[in-house]
């Protein structure tokens, strides 16, 4: 059997502890977590149309990285509740387009990684594994010890586990910080960490888009662009969403290579929550800049049912891939067909 782990300053573990800890899935509990339970009152009260989702071995998932959210599982220990995730990297191969694929590196086998969700003052704990091949590690924007930084490269075939204190609340990322970071990065190891306030928001629609490019011949510039991993995906897919029904988009830029880049919503305006560390937006537009790994939580809502795009206001990154389409479905209207991913 393979060593996956060695000791180390950053809680590098053997097998025999992370088994102990629950990587193995075995007498933990499952994501329905009794925090998700108690907000199944609010969250009924939002309608979200039934987009069917097809089973898929690809590691682009479009439609179904929209409404995902990892909530990890809960376990007790010494009086204190732990929220425990898994991740591991590894490597596949993205199919772009009919003509072009390539080698990326993944986390649970997707791209971008699962959004992993927890509550402000939630112990978190991370247990990563590494068997992309050359060593990566994982850091998580908020606040934490010296130690859990992800900092310190993580070999192929071994562990390691980061915990801290979830904290601020907002939405922020986690992805490899391994030199050349643009290139972990930008080859697929990244994925959007969502910090909750201690009381709820709002009940919403709430959809997640990440924002990434891709550098297939190494040039130093992409040649694709995407939201949720795939070019093009939600122009031929579009994401549907009721009319009237408040929208809560959590949107981060991960595009490498590029300085920033603007986010546009066609026909509405939204509120924009900055980092989405406030209960109170900060202005409202229909354009915003962000630059690489900002992120921010925008409302909207939309008054007509239709088709309406969102894109990058840079023609040649929207032209390129970053350009989807949200479709309106009215109100009263419950027999409208399903979007197939």
């Amino acid at each position: 059997m393979p060593n996956y782990f060695a000791e180390s300053k950053e809680n590098l573990l053997n097998r025999r502890q992370l088994l102990k800890l629950g990587l193995a899935g075995t007498g933990v509990a499952g994501a329905a977590t009794l925090w998700q339970m108690l907000n199944a009152k609010n969250k009924s009260i939002v309608r979200v149309p039934p987009m069917e989702m097809v089973t898929s071995n690809d590691v682009a998932k479009p439609m179904q990285v929209l409404r995902d959210f990892d909530y990890g599982t809960l376990k007790q220990e010494n009086g204190r509740t732990i929220r425990e995730f898994q991740l591991t990297a590894d490597t596949s191969i993205i199919q772009l387009n009919s003509a072009v694929s390539y080698n990326i590196w993944d986390l649970n086998g997707r791209i971008p990684g699962p959004t992993l969700r927890a509550k402000q003052g939630e112990r978190v704990r991370v247990l990563f594994l590494n068997r992309a091949g050359h060593s990566h590690s994982l850091h998580f924007h908020g606040v934490h010890p010296a130690e859990m930084d992800g900092i310190r490269p993580i070999g192929h075939n071994k562990a390691t586990i980061y915990e801290f204190d979830a904290e601020p609340y907002g939405v922020h990322l986690y992805h490899c910080h391994i030199e050349p970071v643009t290139r972990h990065i930008a080859k697929g190891l990244y994925g959007m960490f969502i910090i909750d306030p201690p009381q709820p928001r709002p009940p919403a629609d709430e959809i997640v888009l990440v924002m990434s490019g891709y550098d297939v011949n190494d040039d130093g510039h992409n040649e694709y662009y995407a939201f949720n991993g795939l070019p093009h995906h939600y122009m031929h897919h579009p994401v549907q969403i009721y009319q009237d029904q408040l929208i809560r988009l959590y949107v981060l830029n991960i595009i490498e290579y590029e300085t920033a880049v603007t986010f546009h919503l066609h026909a509405n305006f939204f509120d924009v929550y900055r980092s989405g560390m406030s209960m109170t937006p900060s202005e409202k537009t229909d354009v915003l800049t962000m630059g690489i790994a900002e992120r921010h939580i925008l409302e909207f809502a939309f008054r007509y049912p239709g088709k309406y795009m969102f894109h990058p206001h840079q023609d040649a990154i929207a032209e390129k891939g970053c350009m989807g389409q949200f479709e309106v479905i009215a109100k009263n209207d419950s027999t409208k067909p399903v979007n197939k991913s």
